[in-house]
């Protein structure tokens, strides 16, 4: 069985075990004690990722990491999601890279600094996260204007990458996304639809904790 080790507050450990889920795949959750330091530990960056981090995808002898990679190595495996023209491939993979780079990576930042850091959160740097959080955001939700998904008219894993941190509760980050980006909204609407959506805290092992600042 696929095992899929990761923690219930991160966003990518929920884009593989949502993608998991709509393929009807049975998958084993693996626990990783993010949050007090274990994949900061030499030892469990040896054994586990030397990247430190998480989702970690095991399939039999193969172990994958980074969460776009998975996304794409399921999809190809199983035949959907993928994309259906050589042209919407290369599309998907354009909505990858920038979900990576820009789209999940600033929220998630702002959202871990606002909820999950250690000491409280420079003001200066949440000031300048924002910003780049609104240029993104505002892209996304232009783009998703006059189409159902970001790329075709059918679910890729496109969208199940951009969607990973947006179903957590608005308390942990406090950035209206739904209020703010109307085309957002309705598109997250339509990413529960798929069969196998589930909250992240209902599906990912760990415990689910309380903002701290």
């Amino acid at each position: 069985m696929v095992r899929l080790h990761g923690f219930c507050q991160s966003g990518n450990t929920f884009k593989v075990a949502f993608l998991l889920r709509a393929l009807e795949q049975p998958w084993e959750p693996v626990f990783v004690d993010f949050m007090h330091g274990v994949t900061r530990d030499a030892a469990w960056r040896e054994s586990a990722n030397e990247m430190g981090e998480v989702p970690i995808l095991e399939d039999g002898a193969r172990r994958l990491t980074q969460s776009g990679l998975i996304l794409s190595y399921l999809a190809r495996k199983h035949g959907a999601f993928a994309g259906a023209t050589e042209d919407e491939q290369h599309e998907v993979l354009r909505w990858l890279l920038f979900d990576n780079h820009k789209f999940t990576s600033y929220f998630a930042s702002y959202r871990f600094m606002k909820a999950f850091g250690a000491t409280a959160p420079d003001p200066s740097v949440m000031a300048w996260l924002r910003g780049r959080l609104d240029n993104a955001f505002g892209i996304v939700d232009k783009h998703l204007q006059a189409r159902p998904f970001l790329v075709g008219s059918a679910p890729t894993i496109a969208d199940f990458s951009l969607c990973g941190y947006l179903f957590y509760p608005l308390e942990e980050s406090e950035y209206e996304v739904e209020t703010r980006f109307p085309h957002i909204r309705s598109w997250l609407s339509r990413v529960q639809a798929i069969p196998g959506w589930a909250h992240p805290y209902d599906i990912l092992p760990g415990e689910r904790i309380a903002p701290k600042w």
